[in-house]
């Protein structure tokens, strides 16, 4: 990614130690993914999970006022000239991004020289034991020939977790926004939303468009093309962490978000 430092110059740099599916098929390796088949399936669940990745950093990151840190271990520029960094979304913060990166699921650990070698390989074996985005045991192993319901272009694009002040009294500054990233439009009907709890959304009969986006908040209000209300009586995403599920109305899984 590119950012712009201090004194106005702008540089390309790589996060350390982390390695996200590439966004293309043709660029796949699933070779690199321990547990992801070498087959067409495979290789779409990579760059679904590439893109997943991609959108998780554009929603966190740009634009943002960031905090960038050399390691004393790596070289600072890598092959291609990038800066080679830790990258924090602000100078207190005690995770990376690089590392969030792996928490998530969005990311391998990618060997090379640097101080948190260790820390990293644990991180993405948290992951890959609780099946978090692109460990997900069950979707790895979907092959192109096992098409379902719930393959849709339907992502959970963002979350706003935290509202502000006292989250059980500012509901509907809690919410998350579901995004259609394909060419043709999605029913939503009876499709639902879940977090690790119990909380569960159903939709009503909604039909979301081409590129378009829809934010269901929490608490109450009018529906409609781009705004859904859960009506629930007290906060429901955990500011600590938590994960979105989006489901068909089949009851298959069509996107998660890990926070």
């Amino acid at each position: 990614m590119d950012v712009r430092l201090s004194d106005g110059t702008v540089e390309t740099v790589r996060l350390l130690g982390v390695d996200t599916p590439e966004t293309s098929v043709t660029r796949a390796s699933p070779e690199e993914w321990e547990g992801v088949p070498d087959t067409t399936g495979g290789r779409d669940w990579l760059v679904s999970n590439g893109n997943n990745a991609t959108q998780y950093a554009k929603n966190r990151l740009a634009g943002q006022t960031v905090s960038i840190e050399f390691d004393p271990e790596s070289d600072r520029r890598g092959y291609y000239d990038r800066l080679l960094v830790y990258l924090s979304q602000s100078a207190t913060s005690e995770k990376s991004f690089n590392k969030r990166l792996l928490t998530n699921g969005y990311a391998r650990y990618y060997e090379s020289t640097f101080t948190q070698q260790d820390v990293y390989q644990s991180a993405e074996m948290n992951a890959r034991e609780e099946s978090i985005g692109v460990w997900n045991d069950t979707a790895q192993t979907t092959t192109p020939t096992d098409k379902t319901d719930a393959d849709t272009d339907v992502i959970v694009a963002d979350i706003h977790e935290d509202a502000e002040g006292n989250d059980n009294e500012n509901l509907n500054d809690e919410y998350v926004t579901f995004e259609n990233t394909g060419q043709e439009a999605v029913e939503l009907t009876d499709w639902t939303v879940s977090d690790e709890a119990t909380h569960e959304y159903e939709f009503p009969e909604f039909t979301l468009e081409a590129g378009a986006s829809v934010t269901l908040y929490t608490g109450d209000g009018a529906d409609t093309n781009s705004e859904l209300y859960w009506g629930e009586s007290g906060a429901v995403w955990n500011n600590g962490g938590d994960t979105v599920t989006l489901k068909h109305d089949s009851g298959e899984t069509v996107d998660t978000y890990a926070y």
